[in-house]
């Protein structure tokens, strides 16, 4: 049992985050392009197809603790200091996405429609932190592989 909620989780991680990694990445330098443009320069509906990925992805993720936390149980690892702090990182990156870059991204899709113009740092707050969900990720990660002081040998 422990081998297949390890591959689910893994697979729901890599089938959740990459899009949203991607998807979330690409949005700041798209939003630009288009705000250069009077029309959006054809970009608004890669835009919104951008936002909508990571919108979906995000839901998808909640299948990654539904799968970690048994599997963390399995292997009697709950209070280890590596899981907990891999917990506190995913909870940060949660909050980053569904509180900060979400709405960012969905004020910046109803301004360009809008036809507002935008100051240059909100594409740099934007990446910014994208760049910062993405970090925690790769702490999560590593942290993951790692595991600082554990006894499994792996």
């Amino acid at each position: 049992m422990t081998k297949l909620l390890l591959s689910i989780h893994v697979l729901a991680v890599i089938l959740a985050v990459g899009p949203i990694a991607v998807a979330a990445s690409m949005f700041p330098a798209f939003a630009r392009r288009a705000a250069a443009t009077p029309d959006g320069g054809g970009e608004l509906g890669s835009l919104h197809t951008l936002h909508r990925v990571c919108r979906v992805y995000a839901v998808v993720g909640i299948a990654i603790p539904m799968f970690g936390l048994p599997l963390a149980d399995l292997m009697g690892v709950l209070g280890s200091p590596w899981l907990i702090a891999s917990l506190v990182l995913t909870g940060i990156a949660a909050v980053v996405l569904v509180f900060v870059m979400l709405p960012r991204q969905q004020r910046v899709l109803v301004q360009l429609g809008d036809g507002e113009s935008l100051d240059a740092r909100v594409f740099a707050r934007l990446a910014m932190f994208t760049g910062i969900f993405n970090l925690l990720w790769a702490a999560v990660t590593v942290l993951m592989i790692v595991r600082p002081g554990s006894s499994t040998g792996v």
